[in-house]
């Protein structure tokens, strides 16, 4: 059930278990689906930031809620309401959660989407985001980790921009900071170690070996402890008033035959890429949960070929895969594609925010 999420005033609908096909024109509201279905996992848009821009124009409130039935035998309903106001509550089962962030990671999930180019073309804090994301899902001590260094960074900052700084005071937060810090590193440097080859693999499936693409991970720790690099620059932290080093500048540098893939990669291939890298998202949560995570795929189809769509398709469907949602504006398209993967699959139409089941 969706009601009054952006441009869906009220909907119940019933999903295979397999393949939704989600066809209409641009605007009507495919991807605004995709998105309830990704914010019930969670709790929070894919693409807005701030919850002001999820209400249906002139409500105050929206509610999104499921029954699910997973492969490791999970069986619940869950929901999820959220006021003007700010106040947003997180249920299973009619009880709320103590905290929201609990129940990221009971619902795995994956999206593909054109929004996916930020991870190429904007700053290390979208593809920081990305890989938070796909962790906080898998590991819930490195979500804490995260969320605890983050609230001192703030604090530390705080103090920075104080007129009289304490320096013990600082070491204290520098030794609590390393401690979160040292565990984001290693966890990170072992995702990308695990995932490169995997996207690589996907690549070359999708590429047909034209290219070879890799993932590096860059860090202020590879140059040693957090505690001794913010103590070497604790006199540039302070003319500058914030923290200059840590995990918080942490990038993650996609190449391309050894060049960055932002400069030399032309929109087909970085899409190529962007797909490779969320499919070897999609693996890599499927090892670790036992069982294929939800796969959201928002017009998949642009600025990629049929053959290497079919093909991309076709491993991901090989064999155990989860809940597949498709949205594309051409229902032919689409229906010609999925129905030679599978006769498990459910097509809905969409028009001005209502989806109507063909």
């Amino acid at each position: 059930m969706v009601a009054n999420f952006r441009n869906i005033g009220f909907q119940e609908l019933v999903f295979s278990p397999n393949i939704n096909c989600i066809s209409g024109n641009n605007g009507e509201g495919k991807t605004n689906l995709l998105d309830a279905v990704w914010y019930l996992s969670m709790t929070k848009s894919a693409f807005s930031a701030s919850d002001r821009f999820n209400f249906r124009y002139g409500t105050e409130e929206f509610s999104i809620s499921g029954n699910y039935r997973m492969e490791n035998g999970l069986e619940s309903r869950f929901a999820v309401q959220v006021t003007a106001k700010g106040e947003k509550k997180m249920m299973r089962d009619d009880k709320p959660y103590g905290r929201i962030s609990e129940h990221i990671g009971v619902l795995p999930i994956v999206m593909v989407s054109p929004a996916d180019i930020s991870l190429v073309s904007e700053s290390g804090e979208e593809r920081r985001k990305f890989v938070n994301s796909v962790l906080a899902q898998m590991d819930r001590e490195y979500l804490a980790a995260v969320q605890q260094y983050n609230r001192l960074l703030v604090q530390r900052n705080r103090m920075l921009k104080g007129f009289a700084v304490d320096r013990d005071l600082i070491t204290v937060f520098d030794m609590k900071m390393k401690v979160h810090a040292d565990y984001i590193y290693e966890v990170r440097k072992k995702f990308v170690a695990d995932l490169s080859p995997v996207v690589a693999e996907y690549y070359r499936e999708v590429s047909g070996g034209q290219e070879t693409v890799e993932m590096e991970y860059r860090s202020d720790l590879d140059g040693g402890p957090l505690d001794e690099l913010l103590a070497a620059n604790a006199e540039k932290d302070l003319a500058l008033k914030y923290t200059a080093a840590g995990v918080h500048r942490d990038d993650f540098v996609f190449g391309m035959n050894g060049h960055p893939i932002r400069r030399c990669g032309s929109q087909g291939q970085q899409k190529s890429f962007l797909v490779s890298l969320k499919f070897a998202q999609y693996e890599i949560m499927k090892r670790a949960y036992g069982f294929a995570p939800t796969l959201l795929l928002d017009d998949v189809f642009d600025k990629l070929d049929m053959k290497r769509i079919a093909n991309l398709l076709s491993m991901v469907t090989g064999s155990d895969f989860g809940q597949i949602f498709i949205t594309d504006s051409n229902k032919v398209r689409m229906a010609g594609l999925v129905d030679s993967l599978t006769d498990d699959r459910a097509y809905f139409e969409c028009t001005a925010g209502t989806f109507a089941r063909q």
